[in-house]
């Protein structure tokens, strides 16, 4: 199996430069999501002291041009600071900086939905909105090739592999373990993890977290995955059917609740979000991949533990409905319901924003309302 040449770099040898001490000066990684609304791009500068709040940080710049985000004439983008961590890779006292991003006239850029979520957020702060993401992904080699798979064939059915423990079963724990405790020590809101049903493949979940905060945690998150594997030389894959044929497809199913859904009599609440979901499928199908549901085509088949991306259902434990009420919340007619159709290359910012849009405001039809400050 290929992987990257950085790897084979001595790791010892660069421990002995990171050891060194940095005086009072921090590094602050600036990470953006750039025009394709799914990679992440980063870059560090030196702060004379340790920054407390993002009000600390300074705004910067990046040349956009290079990012799919503008053009070489007039490329100046403004990084805008909008959530900080703990730097799991740098260490203390350096920080991760995700940020927004800006044009040149100030506006936000095409791929920056976080403004806007954010505003829809603050409409609904007194209903606590809570969110929770299971981010699948797919360990692959830089030639492409599934982690640990045979290199000309398949590995043994699937079957084994979901939860599975054994070098058999197994493929790449020392990844999923390494970021798992990079997420803890960066503040990540990462709450579990665990072997999925393709071998190679991956989940780890996020939450709950309320409002703005589940966008902002599952993209360090992503962040700090894509940067564990870059250590071990290989690559995660956030696409929703790496492996045509029989094999299970990758989602980020999104469980979703308010305070009234996870009080006494909130199976009401949860119900009455569902009937508004069911008469806004499309819209929502084209809100829950970066390529207005293409790219979930692919994946929500009615086959492999998913819905069929033309037709909206709902059902108690069902994991081929679109919709899936977990059996306690039905015994206990109270707490959250899964929407298991965002795909896992999905921007968390537009899955919440129209989860609140539908169920919470009450939205219609196929197009946003323009809510007017």
């Amino acid at each position: 199996m290929a992987t990257s040449a950085s790897s084979t770099l001595s790791k010892a040898v660069k421990q002995q430069y990171m050891e060194l001490p940095q005086g009072e000066k921090v590094q602050a990684m600036y990470i953006w999501i750039d025009g394709t609304g799914e990679g992440l791009r980063c870059k560090t500068r030196t702060l004379d002291s340790e920054p407390k709040s993002i009000e600390d940080l300074p705004e910067w710049n990046f040349d956009g041009s290079s990012t799919y985000q503008s053009e070489g004439s007039n490329s100046d983008m403004y990084l805008i600071p909008a959530a900080m961590f703990r730097d799991p890779f740098r260490k203390d006292p350096n920080k991760l900086v995700l940020c927004e991003v800006l044009k040149y006239n100030r506006r936000p850029a095409e791929t920056n939905l976080r403004k806007t979520c954010h505003k829809i957020m603050e409409m609904v702060e007194n209903q606590h909105p809570w969110f929770g993401m299971e981010q699948e992904y797919t360990i692959l080699g830089t030639d492409g090739h599934p982690f640990g798979w045979p290199s000309n064939g398949f590995p043994g059915p699937q079957g084994p592999y979901y939860c599975g423990v054994g070098a058999d079963k197994a493929y790449g724990r020392d990844i999923v373990e390494a970021h798992y405790r990079a997420c803890l020590y960066a503040g990540v809101q990462i709450c579990g993890t665990n072997a999925e049903v393709m071998p190679a493949q991956w989940e780890f979940q996020v939450g709950p977290c309320e409002g703005i905060n589940m966008g902002d945690h599952l993209w360090a998150a992503r962040f700090i995955l894509h940067r564990v594997c870059e250590d071990f030389g290989v690559v995660a894959s956030f696409d929703p059917k790496p492996i045509p044929g029989n094999w299970n497809g990758a989602g980020c199913h999104t469980n979703f609740s308010t305070k009234e859904m996870r009080e006494d009599g909130g199976l009401k609440s949860i119900e009455e979000s569902i009937e508004r979901l069911a008469k806004r499928h499309h819209y929502h199908i084209r809100a829950y991949d970066p390529k207005g549901g293409l790219d979930n085509a692919r994946r929500l088949t009615g086959h492999h533990e998913t819905s069929n991306i033309h037709e909206f259902s709902a059902g108690v434990a069902n994991r081929g409905a679109s919709i899936r009420i977990p059996r306690s919340v039905g015994q206990d007619k109270k707490g959250y319901f899964e929407d298991r159709r965002p795909s896992a290359n999905c921007d968390p910012y537009a899955v919440t924003e129209v989860l609140i849009r539908t169920c919470l405001l009450s939205e219609e039809g196929d197009e946003p309302v323009d809510y007017k400050n």
